[in-house]
Protein backbone atom coordinates (compact mmCIF):
# COMPACT_ATOMS: atom_id res chain seq x y z
CA UNK A 1 0.00 0.00 0.00
CA UNK A 2 1.23 3.72 -0.39
CA UNK A 3 1.83 5.78 2.08
CA UNK A 4 -1.72 7.19 2.10
CA UNK A 5 -2.70 3.65 3.31
CA UNK A 6 -5.86 4.87 4.78
CA UNK A 7 -7.29 5.60 1.30
CA UNK A 8 -8.53 1.82 0.55
CA UNK A 9 -7.33 0.20 3.71
CA UNK A 10 -9.53 -2.84 5.34
CA UNK A 11 -9.41 -1.42 9.34
CA UNK A 12 -10.33 -3.55 11.49
CA UNK A 13 -11.76 -2.19 14.90
CA UNK A 14 -10.93 -3.66 18.45
CA UNK A 15 -12.97 -3.31 21.36
CA UNK A 16 -10.32 -4.38 23.91
CA UNK A 17 -12.27 -5.30 26.79
CA UNK A 18 -14.03 -7.70 24.56
CA UNK A 19 -11.45 -9.32 22.03
CA UNK A 20 -9.60 -11.44 23.58
CA UNK A 21 -8.45 -11.90 27.55
CA UNK A 22 -4.98 -12.90 28.65
CA UNK A 23 -5.11 -13.55 32.25
CA UNK A 24 -8.09 -14.79 33.13
CA UNK A 25 -10.04 -11.90 35.12
CA UNK A 26 -12.89 -11.94 32.48
CA UNK A 27 -11.75 -8.40 30.43
CA UNK A 28 -10.17 -8.45 27.48
CA UNK A 29 -6.78 -7.04 27.55
CA UNK A 30 -3.57 -6.17 24.85
CA UNK A 31 -1.65 -9.27 26.33
CA UNK A 32 -4.79 -11.14 23.89
CA UNK A 33 -4.74 -8.73 21.37
CA UNK A 34 -1.26 -9.69 21.29
CA UNK A 35 -1.75 -13.23 21.37
CA UNK A 36 -4.42 -13.12 18.39
CA UNK A 37 -2.71 -11.00 16.04
CA UNK A 38 -2.60 -14.24 13.93
CA UNK A 39 -6.03 -13.62 13.13
CA UNK A 40 -6.22 -10.42 11.91
CA UNK A 41 -2.88 -11.19 9.93
CA UNK A 42 -5.07 -14.43 8.26
CA UNK A 43 -8.08 -11.90 7.58
CA UNK A 44 -5.86 -9.72 5.82
CA UNK A 45 -6.70 -6.66 7.41
CA UNK A 46 -4.24 -3.68 6.85
CA UNK A 47 -4.84 -1.85 9.95
CA UNK A 48 -6.04 -1.76 13.77
CA UNK A 49 -8.16 0.76 15.12
CA UNK A 50 -7.88 0.36 19.26
CA UNK A 51 -10.83 1.49 21.25
CA UNK A 52 -9.39 3.90 24.35
CA UNK A 53 -7.04 1.99 26.41
CA UNK A 54 -5.98 4.77 29.13
CA UNK A 55 -6.75 4.53 32.62
CA UNK A 56 -9.92 5.50 33.17
CA UNK A 57 -12.89 4.82 35.86
CA UNK A 58 -14.66 3.57 33.16
CA UNK A 59 -18.05 5.64 33.65
CA UNK A 60 -18.01 5.14 29.44
CA UNK A 61 -16.38 2.00 29.09
CA UNK A 62 -13.42 4.39 28.90
CA UNK A 63 -13.94 7.41 26.91
CA UNK A 64 -13.63 9.04 30.84
CA UNK A 65 -9.70 9.07 30.07
CA UNK A 66 -7.98 9.87 33.17
CA UNK A 67 -4.59 9.94 31.70
CA UNK A 68 -3.73 10.34 27.92
CA UNK A 69 -0.02 8.97 28.03
CA UNK A 70 -0.96 5.80 29.94
CA UNK A 71 -2.62 2.42 29.65
CA UNK A 72 -5.46 1.04 31.92
CA UNK A 73 -3.71 -1.39 34.22
CA UNK A 74 -6.72 -3.86 33.47
CA UNK A 75 -5.32 -4.09 29.56
CA UNK A 76 -1.82 -4.16 30.82
CA UNK A 77 0.78 -1.28 30.27
CA UNK A 78 2.48 1.29 28.53
CA UNK A 79 5.31 -1.15 27.73
CA UNK A 80 3.06 -3.76 26.36
CA UNK A 81 0.93 -1.23 24.01
CA UNK A 82 4.69 -0.31 22.59
CA UNK A 83 5.22 -4.24 22.01
CA UNK A 84 2.04 -4.44 20.11
CA UNK A 85 2.54 -1.45 17.68
CA UNK A 86 5.56 -3.09 16.98
CA UNK A 87 4.18 -6.47 16.58
CA UNK A 88 1.56 -5.73 14.20
CA UNK A 89 4.11 -3.49 12.72
CA UNK A 90 6.51 -6.93 11.85
CA UNK A 91 2.55 -8.44 10.66
CA UNK A 92 2.19 -5.72 8.30
CA UNK A 93 -0.69 -3.93 10.26
CA UNK A 94 -1.06 -0.48 11.49
CA UNK A 95 -2.08 0.73 14.60
CA UNK A 96 -4.88 3.35 15.01
CA UNK A 97 -5.41 5.21 18.82
CA UNK A 98 -8.32 6.59 19.54
CA UNK A 99 -8.58 10.48 20.96
CA UNK A 100 -11.27 11.72 23.43
CA UNK A 101 -10.64 15.84 22.75
CA UNK A 102 -14.12 16.97 23.78
CA UNK A 103 -14.07 15.47 27.99
CA UNK A 104 -11.74 13.97 30.28
CA UNK A 105 -12.60 12.08 33.19
CA UNK A 106 -13.56 13.98 36.46
CA UNK A 107 -10.64 11.81 37.84
CA UNK A 108 -8.15 13.38 35.60
CA UNK A 109 -5.94 15.87 37.66
CA UNK A 110 -7.03 18.61 35.66
CA UNK A 111 -10.52 18.42 36.74
CA UNK A 112 -9.37 17.68 40.21
CA UNK A 113 -7.28 20.70 40.29
CA UNK A 114 -10.79 22.81 38.76
CA UNK A 115 -12.71 21.42 41.51
CA UNK A 116 -9.82 22.68 44.24
CA UNK A 117 -10.00 26.12 42.45
CA UNK A 118 -6.81 25.97 40.63
CA UNK A 119 -6.53 27.71 37.32
CA UNK A 120 -7.43 24.59 35.89
CA UNK A 121 -11.27 25.75 36.43
CA UNK A 122 -10.31 27.69 32.97
CA UNK A 123 -10.15 24.53 31.48
CA UNK A 124 -13.58 23.57 31.76
CA UNK A 125 -17.22 25.01 31.55
CA UNK A 126 -17.77 26.38 35.47
CA UNK A 127 -20.82 28.73 35.40
CA UNK A 128 -22.52 30.87 38.18
CA UNK A 129 -26.35 30.42 38.40
CA UNK A 130 -28.57 29.63 40.75
CA UNK A 131 -30.50 27.18 38.09
CA UNK A 132 -29.44 24.87 35.51
CA UNK A 133 -27.26 27.61 32.96
CA UNK A 134 -29.24 25.31 29.77
CA UNK A 135 -31.96 22.77 29.40
CA UNK A 136 -29.49 21.25 27.11
CA UNK A 137 -30.00 17.69 26.39
CA UNK A 138 -27.05 15.21 26.04
CA UNK A 139 -25.28 13.16 23.85
CA UNK A 140 -26.51 10.27 26.12
CA UNK A 141 -30.15 12.11 26.87
CA UNK A 142 -30.57 13.60 30.26
CA UNK A 143 -29.23 16.95 31.58
CA UNK A 144 -26.30 18.44 30.74
CA UNK A 145 -24.86 20.48 34.01
CA UNK A 146 -24.19 19.12 37.38
CA UNK A 147 -23.52 21.79 40.42
CA UNK A 148 -20.84 21.30 42.17
CA UNK A 149 -20.54 21.55 46.19
CA UNK A 150 -19.64 25.11 46.01
CA UNK A 151 -22.86 26.05 44.04
CA UNK A 152 -21.61 26.34 40.47
CA UNK A 153 -22.52 24.43 37.46
CA UNK A 154 -20.06 22.80 35.56
CA UNK A 155 -20.76 21.56 31.14
CA UNK A 156 -20.75 17.92 30.40
CA UNK A 157 -22.31 16.49 26.80
CA UNK A 158 -22.10 13.23 28.14
CA UNK A 159 -21.64 11.99 31.65
CA UNK A 160 -21.28 13.62 35.04
CA UNK A 161 -18.22 12.02 35.36
CA UNK A 162 -16.96 13.27 32.15
CA UNK A 163 -16.75 17.45 32.12
CA UNK A 164 -16.02 19.12 29.10
CA UNK A 165 -12.82 20.83 27.77
CA UNK A 166 -13.08 24.44 27.22
CA UNK A 167 -10.90 24.51 23.70
CA UNK A 168 -11.43 28.55 23.79
CA UNK A 169 -7.93 27.91 26.41
CA UNK A 170 -4.46 27.80 24.99
CA UNK A 171 -3.42 25.00 27.23
CA UNK A 172 -5.86 22.91 26.33
CA UNK A 173 -5.01 22.98 22.68
CA UNK A 174 -1.23 22.59 23.81
CA UNK A 175 -1.93 19.62 25.63
CA UNK A 176 -3.85 17.90 23.07
CA UNK A 177 -1.24 18.45 20.11
CA UNK A 178 1.29 17.33 22.71
CA UNK A 179 -0.37 13.90 23.46
CA UNK A 180 -0.70 13.63 19.30
CA UNK A 181 3.30 13.69 19.50
CA UNK A 182 3.50 11.10 22.67
CA UNK A 183 1.54 8.62 20.48
CA UNK A 184 3.34 9.25 16.94
CA UNK A 185 6.33 9.24 18.34
CA UNK A 186 5.27 5.63 20.04
CA UNK A 187 4.29 4.50 16.42
CA UNK A 188 1.04 5.23 15.90
CA UNK A 189 0.02 5.31 12.22
CA UNK A 190 -3.30 6.79 12.85
CA UNK A 191 -5.70 8.65 15.60
CA UNK A 192 -9.13 7.84 15.43
CA UNK A 193 -10.99 11.01 16.82
CA UNK A 194 -14.00 10.63 19.19
CA UNK A 195 -16.83 13.29 18.89
CA UNK A 196 -15.47 15.24 16.29
CA UNK A 197 -17.43 18.19 15.91
CA UNK A 198 -18.04 18.99 19.47
CA UNK A 199 -14.88 20.58 20.75
CA UNK A 200 -16.56 24.21 21.15
CA UNK A 201 -19.59 25.67 22.60
CA UNK A 202 -21.60 29.37 21.60
CA UNK A 203 -20.74 31.00 25.17
CA UNK A 204 -23.73 32.75 25.34
CA UNK A 205 -24.51 29.82 25.88
CA UNK A 206 -28.14 29.75 24.27
CA UNK A 207 -30.91 27.33 24.34
CA UNK A 208 -31.05 24.71 21.00
CA UNK A 209 -33.58 26.43 18.54
CA UNK A 210 -34.98 24.24 15.08
CA UNK A 211 -33.57 26.39 12.46
CA UNK A 212 -30.66 28.80 14.41
CA UNK A 213 -27.30 27.62 14.52
CA UNK A 214 -26.16 24.72 17.15
CA UNK A 215 -24.42 25.73 20.27
CA UNK A 216 -22.16 23.16 20.63
CA UNK A 217 -22.64 21.31 17.24
CA UNK A 218 -20.10 22.03 14.69
CA UNK A 219 -19.05 25.33 15.47
CA UNK A 220 -16.14 26.87 12.61
CA UNK A 221 -13.83 26.98 15.44
CA UNK A 222 -13.21 23.62 14.94
CA UNK A 223 -11.65 23.46 12.00
CA UNK A 224 -8.80 25.45 12.85
CA UNK A 225 -7.83 22.59 15.96
CA UNK A 226 -7.57 19.85 12.95
CA UNK A 227 -5.64 22.22 10.95
CA UNK A 228 -3.02 22.29 13.41
CA UNK A 229 -3.51 18.73 14.33
CA UNK A 230 -2.88 17.95 10.55
CA UNK A 231 0.26 20.28 10.63
CA UNK A 232 1.89 17.69 13.15
CA UNK A 233 0.51 14.38 11.25
CA UNK A 234 2.60 15.80 8.51
CA UNK A 235 5.78 16.07 10.44
CA UNK A 236 5.51 12.04 10.46
CA UNK A 237 5.44 10.11 7.63
CA UNK A 238 2.04 7.95 6.45
CA UNK A 239 0.51 9.07 9.60
CA UNK A 240 -3.83 9.64 9.27
CA UNK A 241 -6.64 11.48 11.63
CA UNK A 242 -9.68 9.38 11.02
CA UNK A 243 -13.07 11.66 12.77
CA UNK A 244 -15.99 10.84 14.28
CA UNK A 245 -18.27 13.01 12.67
CA UNK A 246 -21.72 12.86 12.83
CA UNK A 247 -23.46 15.18 10.47
CA UNK A 248 -26.69 15.33 9.32
CA UNK A 249 -25.58 18.06 6.28
CA UNK A 250 -23.04 16.47 3.73
CA UNK A 251 -21.43 19.75 2.98
CA UNK A 252 -20.45 20.64 6.62
CA UNK A 253 -19.30 16.51 6.82
CA UNK A 254 -16.78 17.28 4.39
CA UNK A 255 -15.68 20.65 5.71
CA UNK A 256 -13.71 18.56 7.86
CA UNK A 257 -12.42 16.94 4.69
CA UNK A 258 -10.56 19.76 3.63
CA UNK A 259 -6.97 19.01 2.13
CA UNK A 260 -5.59 20.52 5.42
CA UNK A 261 -7.84 18.91 8.09
CA UNK A 262 -8.75 15.58 8.83
CA UNK A 263 -7.48 12.57 6.31
CA UNK A 264 -11.05 10.36 6.47
CA UNK A 265 -14.26 10.77 8.39
CA UNK A 266 -16.78 8.10 9.28
CA UNK A 267 -19.79 7.48 7.27
CA UNK A 268 -22.78 7.21 9.31
CA UNK A 269 -24.86 8.05 6.76
CA UNK A 270 -24.20 4.52 5.23
CA UNK A 271 -24.20 3.03 8.24
CA UNK A 272 -28.05 3.57 9.08
CA UNK A 273 -29.11 3.18 5.48
CA UNK A 274 -31.96 0.96 5.47
CA UNK A 275 -31.39 -2.02 3.76
CA UNK A 276 -33.34 -0.98 0.53
CA UNK A 277 -32.08 -0.48 -2.98
CA UNK A 278 -33.05 3.10 -3.66
CA UNK A 279 -32.04 4.59 -0.10
CA UNK A 280 -28.78 1.89 -0.64
CA UNK A 281 -27.85 3.84 -4.26
CA UNK A 282 -28.46 7.38 -3.04
CA UNK A 283 -26.39 6.64 0.26
CA UNK A 284 -23.41 5.62 -2.27
CA UNK A 285 -24.09 8.31 -4.31
CA UNK A 286 -24.54 10.91 -1.92
CA UNK A 287 -20.89 9.90 -0.63
CA UNK A 288 -18.73 9.77 -3.30
CA UNK A 289 -19.84 12.79 -5.07
CA UNK A 290 -19.22 14.72 -1.56
CA UNK A 291 -15.26 13.37 -1.14
CA UNK A 292 -15.05 13.57 -4.48
CA UNK A 293 -15.38 16.91 -4.73
CA UNK A 294 -12.48 17.18 -1.47
CA UNK A 295 -10.12 14.71 -2.86
CA UNK A 296 -10.79 12.92 0.46
CA UNK A 297 -11.74 8.62 0.27
CA UNK A 298 -14.63 7.00 1.58
CA UNK A 299 -15.29 5.64 4.23
CA UNK A 300 -17.92 2.42 4.02
CA UNK A 301 -19.01 0.76 7.78
CA UNK A 302 -21.90 -1.10 8.87
CA UNK A 303 -21.27 -1.94 12.50
CA UNK A 304 -19.06 -0.54 15.46
CA UNK A 305 -18.99 -0.22 19.41
CA UNK A 306 -22.17 1.86 19.68
CA UNK A 307 -24.49 0.68 17.28
CA UNK A 308 -26.28 -2.60 16.74
CA UNK A 309 -24.75 -5.40 14.93
CA UNK A 310 -26.33 -5.73 11.42
CA UNK A 311 -26.40 -9.03 11.46
CA UNK A 312 -29.60 -8.15 13.64
CA UNK A 313 -30.35 -5.03 12.10
CA UNK A 314 -30.98 -7.06 9.06
CA UNK A 315 -32.77 -9.29 10.26
CA UNK A 316 -35.07 -7.14 11.53
CA UNK A 317 -38.39 -5.10 9.09
CA UNK A 318 -37.14 -1.75 10.16
CA UNK A 319 -32.92 -2.09 8.77
CA UNK A 320 -31.91 1.24 9.71
CA UNK A 321 -30.30 2.24 12.90
CA UNK A 322 -30.52 5.50 15.10
CA UNK A 323 -30.18 6.12 18.72
CA UNK A 324 -33.49 8.45 18.28
CA UNK A 325 -35.40 5.26 16.93
CA UNK A 326 -34.85 2.27 19.49
CA UNK A 327 -35.54 -1.01 18.36
CA UNK A 328 -34.49 -3.12 20.97
CA UNK A 329 -36.00 -6.28 21.58
CA UNK A 330 -38.49 -6.56 17.92
CA UNK A 331 -38.28 -9.48 16.21
CA UNK A 332 -35.00 -10.11 14.33
CA UNK A 333 -35.15 -13.17 12.13
CA UNK A 334 -31.91 -14.00 11.70
CA UNK A 335 -31.11 -16.35 8.98
CA UNK A 336 -32.80 -13.57 7.01
CA UNK A 337 -30.28 -11.00 8.58
CA UNK A 338 -26.93 -13.06 8.00
CA UNK A 339 -27.70 -13.57 4.59
CA UNK A 340 -28.40 -10.38 3.92
CA UNK A 341 -24.56 -8.96 5.95
CA UNK A 342 -22.89 -11.11 4.16
CA UNK A 343 -24.10 -9.74 1.15
CA UNK A 344 -23.29 -6.02 2.88
CA UNK A 345 -19.78 -7.72 3.31
CA UNK A 346 -19.18 -8.09 -0.51
CA UNK A 347 -21.06 -4.99 -0.78
CA UNK A 348 -18.65 -2.85 1.22
CA UNK A 349 -15.57 -4.57 0.28
CA UNK A 350 -15.70 -3.41 -3.43
CA UNK A 351 -16.66 -0.16 -3.19
CA UNK A 352 -14.40 3.23 -3.56
CA UNK A 353 -12.39 3.87 -0.54
CA UNK A 354 -11.80 2.06 2.74
CA UNK A 355 -13.90 -0.64 4.85
CA UNK A 356 -14.19 -0.52 8.57
CA UNK A 357 -14.77 -4.15 9.79
CA UNK A 358 -15.79 -4.22 13.32
CA UNK A 359 -14.65 -7.07 15.83
CA UNK A 360 -16.87 -10.14 15.40
CA UNK A 361 -18.22 -8.74 12.41
CA UNK A 362 -16.59 -11.15 10.28
CA UNK A 363 -17.55 -13.94 12.45
CA UNK A 364 -21.28 -12.87 11.48
CA UNK A 365 -22.38 -12.35 15.48
CA UNK A 366 -25.53 -11.12 15.95
CA UNK A 367 -26.39 -8.18 19.17
CA UNK A 368 -26.50 -10.05 22.29
CA UNK A 369 -30.09 -8.53 23.23
CA UNK A 370 -30.67 -11.07 26.11
CA UNK A 371 -28.60 -9.28 29.09
CA UNK A 372 -30.13 -9.20 31.94
CA UNK A 373 -30.21 -5.08 33.39
CA UNK A 374 -28.48 -5.69 36.45
CA UNK A 375 -25.69 -7.31 33.89
CA UNK A 376 -25.45 -4.19 32.07
CA UNK A 377 -22.60 -1.20 32.37
CA UNK A 378 -23.70 0.87 29.51
CA UNK A 379 -24.09 4.49 30.62
CA UNK A 380 -26.62 5.27 27.67
CA UNK A 381 -29.20 2.81 28.54
CA UNK A 382 -30.46 4.20 32.21
CA UNK A 383 -31.14 7.58 29.80
CA UNK A 384 -32.49 6.55 26.91
CA UNK A 385 -33.39 2.73 28.02
CA UNK A 386 -31.05 1.71 24.98
CA UNK A 387 -27.80 0.09 25.46
CA UNK A 388 -24.63 -0.92 23.46
CA UNK A 389 -23.76 -3.93 25.89
CA UNK A 390 -25.01 -6.13 23.36
CA UNK A 391 -22.53 -5.71 20.47
CA UNK A 392 -19.55 -5.15 23.26
CA UNK A 393 -19.71 -8.80 23.90
CA UNK A 394 -16.35 -10.44 23.73
CA UNK A 395 -15.88 -12.52 21.19
CA UNK A 396 -15.52 -16.59 20.74
CA UNK A 397 -12.59 -18.22 19.89
CA UNK A 398 -12.71 -22.06 20.05
CA UNK A 399 -15.18 -24.87 21.92
CA UNK A 400 -18.83 -25.56 22.46
CA UNK A 401 -19.71 -23.31 25.42
CA UNK A 402 -19.05 -20.03 26.81
CA UNK A 403 -16.15 -18.63 28.07
CA UNK A 404 -15.26 -19.83 24.28
CA UNK A 405 -11.65 -19.66 24.82
CA UNK A 406 -11.80 -15.74 25.28
CA UNK A 407 -11.15 -16.31 28.71
CA UNK A 408 -10.29 -18.95 31.62
CA UNK A 409 -12.51 -16.61 33.95
CA UNK A 410 -16.07 -15.30 33.53
CA UNK A 411 -16.40 -13.16 30.68
CA UNK A 412 -17.23 -9.39 31.73
CA UNK A 413 -20.69 -10.00 29.34
CA UNK A 414 -22.46 -13.04 29.11
CA UNK A 415 -21.98 -14.56 25.53
CA UNK A 416 -24.46 -16.33 23.99
CA UNK A 417 -24.65 -20.32 23.95
CA UNK A 418 -25.85 -20.18 20.32
CA UNK A 419 -22.47 -18.40 19.56
CA UNK A 420 -20.75 -22.23 19.32
CA UNK A 421 -21.56 -21.90 15.68
CA UNK A 422 -19.80 -18.76 15.05
CA UNK A 423 -16.26 -19.24 16.90
CA UNK A 424 -13.33 -18.36 15.07
CA UNK A 425 -12.14 -22.50 15.44
CA UNK A 426 -15.76 -23.52 14.15
CA UNK A 427 -15.89 -20.87 10.33
CA UNK A 428 -11.90 -21.52 10.08
CA UNK A 429 -11.80 -23.86 6.81
CA UNK A 430 -15.56 -23.99 6.33
CA UNK A 431 -16.25 -22.65 3.10
CA UNK A 432 -19.57 -21.32 3.45
CA UNK A 433 -18.79 -19.25 6.83
CA UNK A 434 -18.80 -15.50 7.51
CA UNK A 435 -15.29 -15.75 8.50
CA UNK A 436 -13.71 -17.46 5.33
CA UNK A 437 -16.17 -15.06 3.13
CA UNK A 438 -14.41 -12.20 4.81
CA UNK A 439 -10.85 -13.78 4.11
CA UNK A 440 -11.30 -14.74 0.92
CA UNK A 441 -13.38 -11.21 0.11
CA UNK A 442 -10.24 -9.18 1.74
CA UNK A 443 -7.76 -11.50 -0.03
CA UNK A 444 -9.08 -10.59 -3.75
CA UNK A 445 -9.64 -7.11 -3.32
CA UNK A 446 -6.84 -6.03 -5.41
CA UNK A 447 -9.44 -3.18 -7.48
CA UNK A 448 -8.30 -0.39 -4.93
CA UNK A 449 -7.57 2.02 -7.38
CA UNK A 450 -9.91 1.52 -10.07
CA UNK A 451 -12.54 3.83 -11.45
CA UNK A 452 -16.39 3.24 -10.04
CA UNK A 453 -19.15 3.11 -12.66
CA UNK A 454 -22.85 2.12 -12.02
CA UNK A 455 -24.28 -0.82 -14.21
CA UNK A 456 -27.76 -0.53 -15.25
CA UNK A 457 -28.96 -4.62 -14.22
CA UNK A 458 -33.07 -3.70 -13.38
CA UNK A 459 -34.95 -2.43 -10.86
CA UNK A 460 -34.13 -3.54 -7.36
CA UNK A 461 -30.35 -4.53 -8.74
CA UNK A 462 -27.48 -2.28 -7.61
CA UNK A 463 -24.35 -3.31 -9.78
CA UNK A 464 -21.12 -1.53 -10.56
CA UNK A 465 -17.51 -1.82 -11.97
CA UNK A 466 -14.06 -1.45 -10.83
CA UNK A 467 -12.05 -0.77 -13.97
CA UNK A 468 -12.81 -2.86 -17.07
CA UNK A 469 -12.78 -6.26 -15.68
CA UNK A 470 -14.67 -6.26 -12.32
CA UNK A 471 -17.93 -5.61 -11.24
CA UNK A 472 -20.11 -6.40 -8.28
CA UNK A 473 -23.95 -7.07 -8.34
CA UNK A 474 -26.02 -7.32 -5.36
CA UNK A 475 -29.73 -8.25 -5.28
CA UNK A 476 -32.36 -6.52 -3.42
CA UNK A 477 -35.52 -6.85 -5.58
CA UNK A 478 -37.88 -9.81 -5.04
CA UNK A 479 -36.76 -12.26 -7.40
CA UNK A 480 -33.53 -13.95 -8.38
CA UNK A 481 -32.44 -11.82 -11.93
CA UNK A 482 -29.68 -12.97 -14.35
CA UNK A 483 -26.18 -12.23 -13.59
CA UNK A 484 -24.39 -9.88 -16.69
CA UNK A 485 -21.99 -11.48 -19.20
CA UNK A 486 -18.84 -12.59 -17.57
CA UNK A 487 -15.63 -14.86 -17.23
CA UNK A 488 -15.66 -16.30 -13.69
CA UNK A 489 -16.84 -15.69 -10.99
CA UNK A 490 -14.85 -14.86 -8.08
CA UNK A 491 -16.85 -14.62 -5.26
CA UNK A 492 -20.78 -14.95 -4.25
CA UNK A 493 -22.07 -14.22 -0.58
CA UNK A 494 -24.57 -17.05 -0.78
CA UNK A 495 -25.31 -19.78 -3.26
CA UNK A 496 -26.24 -18.99 -6.62
CA UNK A 497 -29.54 -20.33 -8.63
CA UNK A 498 -27.71 -21.28 -12.07
CA UNK A 499 -26.99 -18.10 -13.90
CA UNK A 500 -29.30 -16.35 -11.87
CA UNK A 501 -28.77 -14.27 -8.66
CA UNK A 502 -31.12 -14.87 -5.60
CA UNK A 503 -32.61 -11.93 -3.47
CA UNK A 504 -30.46 -10.45 -0.97
CA UNK A 505 -27.46 -11.91 -2.51
CA UNK A 506 -24.31 -10.12 -3.47
CA UNK A 507 -21.44 -11.79 -6.27
CA UNK A 508 -18.47 -10.46 -7.71
CA UNK A 509 -17.63 -10.97 -11.25
CA UNK A 510 -14.43 -10.55 -13.32
CA UNK A 511 -15.76 -9.51 -16.57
Amino acid sequence: MTMQWWRDAVIYQVYPRSFADGDGDGVGDIAGIRARLGHLRDLGVDAIWMSPWYPSPMADAGYDVSDFRDIDPVFGSLSEAEALIAEAHEAGIRIIIDIVPNHISSEHPWFKAALAGGKERDYFWFRKSQNMPTNWTGEFGGTTWTQTPDGDWYLHLFTPEQPDLNWEHPDVRAEFESILRFWFDRGADGIRIDSAALLFKDTTLPEVVDGEPHPFHDLDAVHDVYRSWRRIAEEYEGRALIGEVWMPDVERFTNYLRPDELHAAFNFDFLGCAWDPYLMRSCIDRTLDAHARVGAPPTWVLSNHDVTRHVTRYGRTDTTFSFENNLDGTPVDLELGTRRARAAALLTLSLPGSAYIYQGEELGLWENENIDPDQMQDPMYARRGHTRDGCRVPLPWSGDEPPFDFTTGVPWLPQPAEWKDRTVQAQTGDPNSMLELYRSAIGLRTFTDTDFAWLDRGEGVLAWTRGTDFACVLNLSDAPVPLPEHRDILLASSSLDGDLLPRDTAVWLRL
